[in-house]
């Protein structure tokens, strides 16, 4: 296997972990945007490749063209998607390819008042940001069929783990208890993503799946219980309407729903490491003693 990530981040990161453990001959390259990711990329053993996504990276190439697996894990920009605007002709050299992984997100569904959806729900995105994977998703899915090659959309939810979570903004005190009536978040630990990527990398699966846990849950909850697992005691409750926040910030509340992960569940024949955030704060703790 020479698996290719476009984006070598926190997901990419787990999704190469796994990888290697499913599989004792892979090659993993990848692309980061500085010299200092690069040199610790190396470290790693991951063959790095610079790549800012508005001109084409000048030497990831032959790595490209020799790829069967690729991932794609950057956000789409104005004009579509980085790798597919940039190198496009080298992915239609890579005469090897097997599978394609497109990172995308929740976010494309928009709000459901707080209802349980499936991948059935009408895609109603509310921000420009998910407007744009839509339109990403749809022109992975073309380029896919049009190379007669399976392509698996995973849309995740919100993504936690060691080094991400919680516990480290309420360490920093960062963290606020921002309570909104019937609001809940979707949350998935970064480990189930890297552990799904290689499992459907392995099936060659094909087709669009939610990447989230199994219970969302009010973010106020969430902070509640890290705290507690900490000893210390949690940021005072403050009520949505009178909290301060950026137009972003603001906008992950417009969105709320309930997205269910039974369909990947059931194609890979699994449950998640961490089937809800109870558990993955639980683990993530851990690692921290």
């Amino acid at each position: 296997m020479n698996a290719f990530f476009f984006g070598f981040g926190f997901s990419s990161a787990a999704a190469a972990k796994a990888l290697r453990i499913d599989s004792h001959s892979v090659n993993i390259c990848g692309t980061v945007r500085s010299i200092e990711k690069a040199e610790r990329l190396s470290a790693a053993g991951v063959t790095p490749h610079l790549f800012d996504g508005t001109a084409p990276g000048d030497t990831l190439g032959p790595d490209l063209r020799a790829a069967t697996h690729v991932i794609f894990s950057i956000a789409p920009g104005p004009d579509g998607d980085p790798a597919l605007l940039q190198h496009r002709a080298d992915l239609d050299a890579a005469t090897g390819l097997e599978w394609l992984c497109y990172y995308s997100t929740v976010g494309v569904y928009g709000d459901f008042g707080g209802a349980w959806i499936d991948e059935s729900a009408p895609l109603v995105p509310r921000n420009e940001r998910s407007d744009r994977r839509v339109a990403a998703e749809q022109a992975w899915r073309d380029y896919a069929a049009a190379r007669g090659v399976p392509l698996t959309i995973l849309r995740l939810a919100g993504i936690y783990g060691p080094g991400r979570s919680t516990f480290d903004k309420l360490e920093q005190g960062t963290s606020r208890r921002i309570a909104k009536p019937g609001q809940v978040f979707n949350r998935i630990h970064v480990d189930d993503i890297g552990r799904v990527t290689a499992l459907a990398a392995a099936a060659r699966l094909n087709g669009t799946f939610n990447l989230g846990d199994d219970e969302p849950a009010p973010p106020q909850d969430v902070i509640k219980h890290a705290a507690d697992l900490l000893g210390i005691e949690p940021p005072p409750e403050q009520a949505f309407v009178e909290a301060a926040m950026t137009p972003i910030q603001a906008s992950f509340y417009a969105d709320n729903k309930r997205c269910s992960n039974a369909a990947i569940k059931q194609a890979l024949g699994i449950e998640l490491l961490y089937p809800t955030y109870r558990e993955g704060l639980a683990q993530i703790l851990e690692t921290r003693q």
